[in-house]
């Protein structure tokens, strides 16, 4: 990835097949990389996806989370180094767009989402969606 990198022209993302903060780290240390997009829902949860994105910010690799934007969105935002928010059109993964209740219909304008204010991740759940795709 290193070679990919330093002829292809565009930036390099990767991490979202690393397990753990050292795997991620191995990739900034080859100079692999310029984002690193790992999945903390994979990968031990916020805490140590926000290790990561500080390893990166040392590496001056910028960071985001791998999907999940109903707590990606917030954790890109959160860090210096944080640069995009990985999220799936509607027709391909509908359950973001339905499972938070305060967002908007279109919650997307020109590419831009705008963060919820209130405390804790700020996302009000839709607890009657859930039921309706809940399998017991």
């Amino acid at each position: 990835m290193a070679l990919v990198r330093s002829i292809a022209g565009v930036p390099i993302a990767a991490g979202q097949s690393e397990l753990t903060r050292f795997g991620c780290r191995d990739l900034m240390q080859a100079n692999a990389i310029d984002i690193c997009n790992f999945d903390g829902s994979w990968g031990g949860g916020p805490t140590e996806w926000r290790r990561v994105a500080t390893i990166a910010n040392t590496f001056g690799v910028k960071a985001m989370q791998h999907l999940e934007p109903q707590f990606g969105l917030m954790m890109s935002a959160g860090i210096p180094n944080g640069i995009y928010g990985e999220v799936m059109l509607p027709w391909r993964d509908p359950f973001f767009y339905r499972l938070i209740a305060n967002q908007s219909k279109e919650p997307f304008k020109d590419g831009m989402y705008t963060l919820p204010t209130e405390p804790g991740w700020g996302m009000v759940i839709d607890e009657d969606y859930l039921k309706s795709v809940r399998i017991d």
